[in-house]
């Protein structure tokens, strides 16, 4: 690290957790964040202020006026620009030392495994099923951990899938592919609501790569915006889970 980077990162590196080797591993990490709405904004801002050396942000749609009351990446100026264009703007100016590489199109099951097993950490800020299930089956057969979060309405909620670990869940294991699909735009959601799991996710990715304290893997944390209570629930591998199964993840 040069003197400017000890500068910009010295309260992270204050941190015995972090210190100069857990700073220089952010800095050589890449993260994929799927995503640049409610939640992909906290996540990717966080993510590159701590560091992260080099950031893919995917997102193939559009910045609307509507976005505008809690993805606070955008700007009124960027309505109808993409959004990870968009994001990568706000990103490299908060941090102009990082590495941003956007991905504006639909990515089919082959060029997001192909996405997936270059990096290190996997953060699922989506909101459908359909897009969930495809990026966790290519972490899974990728072996990357997965940060996964949801949030509508007043509820959110957070886990991590670590497929480093083969005992560990995958999210098939915790829900079916014909769910309900809740949407913001059919539902509504409180903004700050977005930036409680948003921020969690980024703790989270950076804990990975940093490797220390204990992360959410197998462990699905409930958020009650309304009360302000937190729930948590022990996540366990679903011997007859078609995706994460032993045969499936030993193949």
């Amino acid at each position: 690290m040069n003197d400017n980077q000890l500068l910009r990162y010295s309260r992270q590196i204050m941190l015995a957790d972090v210190d100069i080797e857990g700073q220089e591993k952010l800095l050589a990490a890449k993260v994929l964040i799927v995503g640049l709405g409610g939640l992909g904004s906290p996540v990717a801002m966080y993510l590159a202020a701590a560091g992260v050396g080099h950031l893919i942000l995917a997102d193939f749609d559009e910045v609307d006026l509507t976005n505008l009351q809690r993805q606070i990446v955008h700007s009124t100026s960027r309505i109808s620009e993409n959004k990870a264009k968009s994001a990568a703007k706000t990103l490299s100016e908060l941090n102009p030392e990082i590495q941003i590489t956007c991905i504006e199109k639909m990515q089919d099951a082959e060029s997001l495994f192909t996405q997936v097993k270059q990096v290190n950490v996997v953060v699922d800020c989506t909101d459908n099923f359909q897009t969930r299930f495809a990026i966790n089956a290519a972490c899974v057969a990728a072996k990357v951990p997965l940060v996964s979060g949801a949030a509508i309405q007043l509820e959110g909620q957070i886990t991590v899938f670590d497929f480093r670990n083969p005992a560990a869940p995958c999210y098939a294991c915790l829900y079916q592919e014909d769910s309900d699909n809740l949407t913001c735009a059919a539902n509504g959601v409180l903004a700050p609501l977005v930036g409680v799991i948003g921020s969690m996710q980024a703790l989270e990715t950076i804990k990975l790569i940093c490797s220390f304290g204990t992360t959410l893997s197998s462990r699905l944390l409930l958020f009650d915006a309304r009360h302000i209570e937190w729930r948590e629930i022990k996540l366990t591998k679903d011997s007859q889970c078609s995706v994460c199964n032993a045969k499936h993840y030993q193949s």
